[in-house]
């Protein structure tokens, strides 16, 4: 965003929440009543929640770009859910799902039954219910079966690591094993501990981690996540806006290769956005 902004004589103001979806909504009036910005790029902590803020925000004649999450009810598309706003820049979750199962079934082509472990980031959560129903339709009908399913909370390897413990007391017959890269680092720690071996791994965010991990073989493949680019294609749509263009929506998975589905087979493909 920075790059594309100094490119453009944008100057960026950063509010940070910190994860507070009401001081987020401070921040956002406040910014709204400040008079001085021409528009604003939301990453919501509330989804559906801050579409009144964002109307306000339109009303009072600034452009909007919301980044990252959905802000609204369907999960399943990248076009802005409100009125006027003029851009949004994610990947739909559901998709998110369809191109996970993609991956499994690959992963699984060996396997019949294919017996899986499905790691959750947060079990119950709007984002993680709708990723989790495009990789069941995807993997409906197919060998695929889970044979049990983990909670990472998206909180770095030590969850990961006892989840995966737990489920390795309850069985070890496992093919492939899939989540949040974060989850997966913990899981591997829990597999290599237990000495089992054949289990494919698959990570979801493509994190330098990740990127190492499927070169060196050690992980089957992972979903690529890339931040920078977002950022990039957010405020690119930005400086559309204030031009008087709307790009819609923008699907950054479609900016990247292979649809970010990374394999040992194009691994050499993906550059690392982020540590992980």
């Amino acid at each position: 965003m920075e790059e594309v902004a100094a490119a453009n004589n944008i100057e960026i103001t950063e509010f940070d929440a910190q994860f507070d979806p009401a001081l987020q909504q401070q921040q956002f009036q406040d910014a709204i009543t400040a008079g001085r910005y021409d528009g604003i790029v939301l990453v919501a902590l509330t989804g559906a929640a801050a579409i009144p803020d964002i109307l306000d925000a339109l009303d009072a004649g600034i452009e909007v770009v919301t980044l990252n999450q959905v802000v609204g009810e369907d999960l399943s598309t990248v076009e802005p859910q409100v009125e006027g706003q003029a851009a949004a820049v994610f990947e739909p979750p559901y998709l998110r799902g369809t191109r996970i199962g993609d991956l499994t079934l690959a992963a699984c082509a060996d396997f019949d039954p294919c017996n899986v472990v499905y790691f959750y980031g947060i079990r119950g959560i709007p984002l993680d219910e709708a990723i989790r129903a495009g990789w069941d339709d995807v993997v409906a009908g197919s060998s695929v079966t889970v044979v049990a399913e983990g909670e990472g909370q998206y909180l770095g390897p030590d969850v990961g690591l006892a989840a995966m413990q737990d489920i390795l007391v309850m069985t070890s017959d496992i093919n492939v094993l899939l989540g949040a890269d974060q989850s997966m680092q913990g899981a591997e720690i829990a597999i290599r501990e237990a000495e089992v071996e054949g289990i494919r791994i698959i990570g979801f965010g493509g994190s330098s981690y990740a990127v190492n991990a499927v070169a060196d073989g050690r992980w089957w493949g992972g979903f690529y996540g890339a931040p920078y680019t977002e950022g990039q294609l957010a405020m690119e749509a930005m400086v559309d806006a204030l031009a008087g263009v709307d790009r819609g929506g923008v699907d950054p998975s479609l900016s990247v290769p292979h649809r970010g589905l990374m394999t040992q087979d194009n691994v050499e493909d993906f550059e690392a956005q982020w540590d992980g």
